[in-house]
């Protein structure tokens, strides 16, 4: 067997792969483009990568869109795209963690709004959260959803809940790594 037939792990891909993975970076580039500010500077990026990304923000014109977004993927060639694509999966919510954080938050919020009682196990398992702000948002929520006003409290609740269990595990996690 001689080394085309045995697929030389030194050969290069083919221009159609390589023409794919550009596209798929391109692809990426536009994801970054569709993404706010504040946003992107959470991302941690590339500086080139990422003043080419607040430049591709602010071109109107398709031509010079379509330039800027083939320029953002051949900076992205010279960059690891899989934490990139790790933390846009996280953004949207796709990811297995994320998704199962996000029902946890909302199952909480569920029994936080039928019974007082859950408040108590809450405390304990939060013992650095503002209960005070946390009582008058369930306050504010229960007001909502009984007046069937728009759920304003009920979404602050909700953000209140997913801080304080990203607090707690940020706790847990160095807890664990100084033990």
């Amino acid at each position: 067997m001689d080394d085309a037939e045995a697929g030389n792990p030194d050969d290069k891909p083919s221009k159609t792969k390589r023409k794919q993975e550009m596209h798929e970076l391109q692809r990426l580039g536009v994801e970054l483009v569709s993404l706010s500010e504040s946003l992107l500077g959470d991302m941690a990026l590339d500086p080139a990568l990422l003043a080419a990304v607040l430049d591709a923000k602010r071109i109107k014109t398709h031509g010079g869109q379509r330039r800027q977004m083939q320029y953002i993927g051949r900076l992205m060639r010279d960059v690891d795209a899989a934490p990139i694509r790790a933390r846009l999966a996280d953004l949207k919510g796709e990811s297995a963690q994320s998704a199962a954080a996000h029902r946890r938050t909302e199952a909480l919020r569920a029994r936080l709004m039928e019974d007082d009682e859950a408040l108590t196990g809450f405390a304990a398992e939060h013992p650095g959260a503002d209960l005070q702000a946390l009582r008058a948002l369930l306050r504010n929520a229960r007001k909502e959803a009984k007046e069937g006003k728009p759920p304003r409290a009920y979404r602050e609740l909700f953000r209140f809940l997913r801080d304080a269990e990203s607090q707690r595990q940020d706790a847990s996690s160095q807890s664990a790594a100084e033990g």
